[in-house]
């Protein structure tokens, strides 16, 4: 209680659903989620850097962690509440979904538009105007976000996606459903989830550091 007492007496700002017909409350919500966001996120890029490790590990350990554990008590509640597993697994996958194509396909259309008809900074000018892998038409200014290991991270992510998502079905067949199901069974199930997440993070971080020893 002491611990989420700060983050309570924040939220309490939020009026209730009477007001607006609950579009006030639906809008500070999400004002007050990517606060949160905000704050959760340069606190872990803080920590990263006191104990040495780079951002795309410290993104997909801390960040990813601090982020998703709203989905992941919201996706809980709904395996309890609702007789199929529809809301919680499709509280997950839309999710991502917001995060992939919102999350980022907002800020960088505004990015894009922001350099489109601005000029470049002095900072821009001394990390890109002579680095060999823009492309010459952007090299005098141009919203520009290298990918680094993301091709890596994203193939691995993939995989372990798609072995869960095979998961589900064979857990269909045998276990007559998604979720639940015996208790070995339900065991089983979280410790191969688990795993999944800690291979993607293990070989992502490998890729990450291998990359900075090169």
């Amino acid at each position: 209680h002491i611990i989420c007492l700060p983050w309570k007496l924040l939220f309490a700002v939020i009026p209730p659903t009477d007001y607006c017909g609950g579009w006030l409350c639906f809008f500070s919500s999400l004002g007050m989620i990517g606060l949160m966001t905000a704050i959760i996120g340069d606190l872990a890029a803080l920590f990263g850097c006191c104990v040495g490790l780079p951002d795309e590990v410290t993104a997909i350990t801390f960040v990813a962690l601090g982020t998703s554990l709203p989905d992941t008590f919201a996706s809980k509640t709904a395996a309890i509440n609702d007789p199929y597993a529809d809301a919680s697994v499709g509280n997950v996958t839309g999710s991502n979904a917001v995060n992939v194509f919102l999350g980022l396909g907002l800020p960088w259309m505004v990015g894009s538009i922001y350099w489109k008809v601005g000029e470049p900074s002095e900072k821009w000018i001394k990390m890109y105007s002579r680095d060999p892998d823009v492309p010459s038409d952007h090299q005098t200014g141009a919203f520009i976000v290298k990918a680094g290991t993301l091709g890596f991270s994203v193939s691995i992510f993939v995989g372990c996606a798609a072995v869960c998502l095979i998961m589900l079905v064979v857990r269909r067949y045998t276990c007559q459903g998604e979720l639940g199901g015996p208790r070995l069974a339900k065991y089983c199930t979280a410790a191969f989830s688990v795993s999944l997440w800690l291979i993607y993070v293990a070989l992502s971080s490998w890729k990450t550091f291998s990359e900075l020893e090169d």
